[in-house]
């Protein structure tokens, strides 16, 4: 230890024994690795409490530096600020390692070989981010060891302390995500990088949690550009191209994945490194050395068999390592084992090869005691990548907590289980390929496993959930409703899902997102128990005036021939035997029964020259009728196409529709879509969609070759059958798209949805392509002309539509303000490019505004007379106000106004004064006159997001990311009001999100503001007039007409709102 650091615990240490708890201390130390389990036991042995601290201080002077940085960081953790400021200054300079634990960087495993030119390659890359932000990309299959490669790359002197990464390095494990928990990870990395730059600088302050991914993106973006500039950050596992746009934020990368083009998705200077799937023979006989203590070149022949039987898989061959540890002389057992087990290879359940690892898992289960293995067994309903505590265990075990972690470590020492020591208590979690061949092997056992755990909760929580929101009470909150869903417990999940309680504590404890998407996932299984209730009162079936009641189910489909020569109704049911009839219309009883499907008809539909019925079932069967003699023409089993998945669960073709001549049919069935050839009943084409989205209908294009797919992910798919292309993605839609049907012409398509909404489009299908879907960001403006609305937005492609006139092209990055000037025949637009554009919209000629140094959030134009308008107030992220010749494109003026990225800005009516905002929390009142600050406003807890001057110019409006709005006196800059101070009515914001908009009314009695949604108030009293709530969140802008009765916006998913005020 630093001889500073060693007098300062000498000097401090009277005052450190009598107020330390060093049991509360050593747990961070041994997380950190400065203490032992042993030395832990020695000062626990001590019979008081400051025994125990003497000990503690007596053992730390005897160590070095990182254990004096490691007592340090504890006090902190443990709320000894002022014992910690006594040691502050004399900490020694960090070391890396210390570096890369405060980052979350992963140890070094226990058995470890060097790959040193794999590891060479990745630092290469990394240093070329040296001089600008970019991403490199390590990819390779599973098992590769693409996770340690990542950190033992970063495990580099020169790439921290140097010019590299002097801001530190941030790891975040993601691996497959939704919205939900992707938004929860983001959320715990700004709190770790916000509670690290506190622990730095004190004055600085924690914000809430972001409530949004869009919000979380932005809060990221700020951190990692302003107060961690030249800092490393590493993905783990990245899935989903739409998981890695969420850290698109212009920072330094490194991302491991087993995809190499998903980096194609974001911008910036790319590299990429591929990982071999399996060791060299010479680093796998390395790692069996190092676990049997003993070196290569002395192992038994049986080594070298065992790497070649395993395909030098890291993991197989630490899995095996560990089992030699153990028992050293089992080595030609285990090699006989590998060779001689036959398991059925995992092809179609999972995206691997598991042909090895199948083998050397089973081999490390049978080394378990039985007891110890039926306990393993029951983690096989683990989800992937998915981390849980020991109590969570000691409830589905019914062990005591010290049992369970006895049985835990001896499964860790077996490599069967991985343990994540960054958190205590500590989580476990399985790898992926290890979950996989537990639910092969325990597939048909699946439903009862899930059952246990439903059960043993119920019996140890049958007072009530849990309330204490430590890790095992957020993993039943979060994985409770998965565990009944996958035990069939229908009627248990429906009580649950409709239980207040809850549903009042989850969304307590979790916030809304994860329990709105607990009512997406198990929407199909809640509507099915509530049609069951339903049923058990009334009998459900079809009768009218015409037809006798002979179905004695739910009639799911019923449709005409297509022809007029001979018109007959087809109807299907849940009818387990009778469930397909042909009706005459012109007779009350059926004319034909067709016999066949043993299981519930889910849609019928006749061929175009009406002489064959297709029609789907639940059985997995798609079946072909003639409609002469209702005799069963063809069979095509579709559950065969899935037969990893028949056994598990039940295959349930959904619907069909036949191609324009008749030659091919199309089918339905989970997230895929089928085209098959009708001769031969050969498959000609598999469509698959998202694994995370079902197909819920399709129906071909009479008139070409096109096929039109709903999705329960929002979307309409189109797809051409002739050439296996995907046409389009159409989008609009805000839930669960039931149903489409091409008109008769094939030029219109209607869509309807649970979004209650029914939606035509108009196709081209010879120009049908992939892009054909627009969708309107919120960055807009609009002009107000004698009663007509013109209205400008930036769209998904970062081009300017000016609504139903032009599309203006030019910037290359997203647009992120719009406006016209009065007259309305320029355009003006900034976005993250850095740059600013003065349109001619009508010609499109354009000057562009170079200087900023990151992105431009908005402007202003200096004066309001459309003759002298000419200049033009910009801000930006990097903390400056700039004055521009807009004719000229020329720099006027450029002030350094906050420590902050200014957020806002407002010019005062008579354009003597403007304002600006920051996340400095701040917001300021210069002169244009001498372009000095004239007024300082303090007092918002948050960054100050907008600001608007009333029309009179005496009072200025301001609103935070908290979602409070202050009234501020211009003359003399007092405070006036904070609008609802007291009335949260959203979460933990006062307006449902950041307040991103002002406008005062002309007699300035009324003030608009938005966030999550839209307020009018009183500005004399500070009161809420009135609330309008959109149906998407996180308005950006308003729109207001001159005389305060209109109103334009957009929303977070596209959808455009004009508001008329209703005298």
């Amino acid at each position: 230890m630093e001889e500073g650091a060693r007098s300062c615990l000498l000097l401090s240490r009277s005052s450190l024994e009598q107020d330390i708890r060093a049991s509360y201390l050593m747990d961070h130390m041994i997380s950190d690795g400065v203490l032992t389990g042993d030395e832990e036991d020695r000062i626990r042995s001590k019979l008081t409490r400051r025994e125990q601290a003497t000990a503690l201080l007596e053992l730390l002077l005897r160590k070095d530096n990182q254990a004096y940085i490691s007592f340090y960081n504890a006090l902190v953790r443990e709320s000894y600020g002022d014992l910690a400021s006594l040691l502050h200054n004399s900490l020694p300079l960090v070391s890396p390692e210390a570096v890369l634990s405060e980052g979350g960087v992963p140890q070094r495993p226990v058995v470890f070989v060097s790959r040193s030119a794999l590891v060479n390659r990745v630092r290469e890359k990394l240093y070329r981010l040296q001089k600008e932000p970019g991403w490199v990309t390590v990819f390779g299959m599973a098992g590769s060891g693409k996770s340690v490669l990542a950190a033992e790359a970063v495990r580099d002197h020169a790439l921290i302390t140097g010019r590299c990464f002097p801001g530190g390095v941030h790891w975040l494990s993601i691996g497959q995500l939704d919205r939900a928990d992707l938004l929860v990870r983001i959320q715990s990395l700004c709190f770790r990088l916000e509670q690290q730059s506190q622990e730095k600088d004190p004055s600085s302050s924690l914000h809430r949690p972001p409530g949004s991914l869009e919000e979380a993106k932005e809060r990221l973006r700020f951190l990692m550009l302003r107060r961690y500039p030249r800092s490393l950050l590493v993905l783990d596992d990245i899935w989903d191209s739409s998981v890695l746009k969420a850290f698109d934020i212009q920072c330094r990368v490194l991302l491991t994945t087993r995809d190499r083009s998903l980096a194609d998705c974001v911008s910036g200077s790319k590299s990429e490194v591929a990982v071999e799937s399996g060791l060299e023979e010479d680093q796998a006989l390395e790692i069996l050395a190092l676990y049997v203590n003993g070196k290569p070149q002395r192992l038994p022949e049986q080594a070298r068999s065992i790497v070649r039987e395993c395909k030098g898989s890291p993991l197989v061959v630490s899995l095996i390592g560990a089992l030699l540890r153990e028992f050293p002389d089992r080595w030609a057992y285990y090699l006989h084992t590998l060779q001689q087990k036959k398991f059925k290879r995992i092809r179609k359940s999972s995206s691997y090869d598991y042909d090895a690892l199948d083998q050397a898992m089973a081999a490390s289960i049978q080394v378990l005691s039985e007891e110890h293995r039926e306990l393993y067994i029951d983690l096989t309903v683990l989800e992937q990548d998915v981390k849980v505590p020991a109590k969570v265990l000691s409830v589905l075990w019914d062990l005591e907590l010290e049992e369970v972690e006895d049985v835990l470590q001896d499964f860790v020492n077996k490599s069967l289980l991985f343990r994540d020591c960054h958190h205590r208590p500590y989580l476990y979690y399985l790898h992926d390929l290890q979950l996989d061949f537990l639910t092969e092997m325990n597939r048909s056992g699946l439903e009862s496993l899930h059952t246990k755990v439903v059960r043993q909760y119920q019996q140890r929580y049958s007072q009530g959930p849990p309330t204490s929101g430590d890790e095992e009470c957020l993993y039943w909150f979060r994985f409770l409703t998965y565990h009944m869903a996958k035990a069939n417990l229908t009627q248990e999940l429906y009580s649950l899902m409709f239980s207040l309680d809850w549903v009042r504590t989850k969304a307590q404890i979790m916030g809304p997102a994860h329990l709105i998407n607990d009512y997406v996932e198990y929407g199909a299984i809640l509507d099915k128990e509530i049609l069951d209730r339903l049923q058990t009162d009334f009998r459900l079936s079809v009768s009218n005036l015409v037809f006798e009641d002979e179905h004695e189910e739910q009639v799911n489909h019923c449709q005409f021939t297509n022809t007029r020569r001979r018109l007959l109704l087809a109807t299907c049911s849940n009818d387990k035997f009778m469930n397909t009839k042909l009706w005459n219309i012109n007779k009350p009883s059926s004319q034909n029964t067709m016999f066949g499907h043993l299981e519930p008809v889910n849609h019928c539909c006749f061929s175009p020259d009406d002489a064959y019925l297709s029609t789907s079932s639940s059985d997995g069967t798609l079946k072909l009728w003639e409609v002469s003699s209702a005799n069963e023409w063809k069979s095509i089993d579709v559950a065969d196409v899935f037969p990893e998945q028949r056994e598990q669960t039940e295959v349930i073709v959904k619907c069909s529709t036949w191609s324009a001549d008749g030659r091919t049919i199309i089918c339905a069935a989970r997230n895929a879509v089928f085209v098959f050839d009708i001769e031969t009943e050969a498959m000609l084409l598999e469509i698959r969609t998202s694994r995370l989205s079902t197909v819920q209908y399709c129906h071909a294009c009479p008139s070409s070759k096109l096929v039109a797919i709903a999705l329960s992910h929002y979307a309409v798919e189109l797809w051409d059958i002739e050439t296996s292309k995907k046409m389009a993605d159409c989008s609009g839609h805000l839930s669960w798209v039931h149903g489409v049907q091409f008109s008769p012409d094939g030029s219109l398509l209607l869509s309807w949805s649970d979004d209650q909404t029914v939606r035509v489009g108009a196709w081209e299908t010879n120009k049908v392509h992939t892009s054909s879907a627009v969708c309107l960001k919120r960055d807009s403006d609009v002009l107000f002309n004698n009663g007509d609305i013109t209205v400008v937005a930036a769209d998904n492609r970062n081009r300017l539509q000016v609504r139903g006139l032009a599309t203006l092209q030019g910037h290359t990055r997203t647009v992120l303000h719009c406006q016209f000037t009065p007259e309305g025949h320029t355009l003006i637009t900034s976005s993250e490019d850095t740059t600013i554009r003065v349109w001619r919209w009508r010609t499109g000629e354009c000057v562009v505004l170079e200087g900023h140094k990151e992105q431009v959030r908005c402007f202003s134009l200096l004066t309001t007379s459309p003759s002298s308008e000419t200049h033009l107030l910009s801000w930006s992220f990097d903390g400056t106000i700039k004055v521009w010749d807009m004719s000229s494109g020329e720099r006027l003026q450029d002030l350094v106004c906050h420590q902050g990225a200014v957020l806002a800005c407002d010019v005062s009516p008579d354009g003597q004064l403007f304002a600006t905002t920051s996340a400095d929390k701040t917001a300021k009142v210069w002169s244009r006159a001498s372009w000095q600050c004239v007024r300082l406003l303090n007092g918002h807890q948050d960054c100050v997001r907008s600001c608007r001057f009333s029309w009179d110019g005496r009072r200025l409006a301001t609103g935070d990311d908290n979602g409070e709005i202050r009234l501020w006196n211009v003359k003399d800059g007092t405070l006036l009001k904070i609008c609802s101070r007291d009335n949260k009515d959203a979460m933990d914001s006062l307006h449902g999100g950041w307040v991103t908009d002002l406008h005062f009314s002309p007699d300035n009695t009324v003030l608009l503001s938005t966030g999550g949604y839209i307020k009018w108030w009183n500005v004399e009293k500070g009161e809420a007039l009135q609330t309008f709530y959109p149906t998407g969140a996180n308005l950006k802008r308003i729109h207001v007409s001159p005389d305060f009765s209109t109103f334009v916006t957009i929303d977070n998913i596209g959808i455009l709102y004009i508001l008329k005020k209703v005298e």
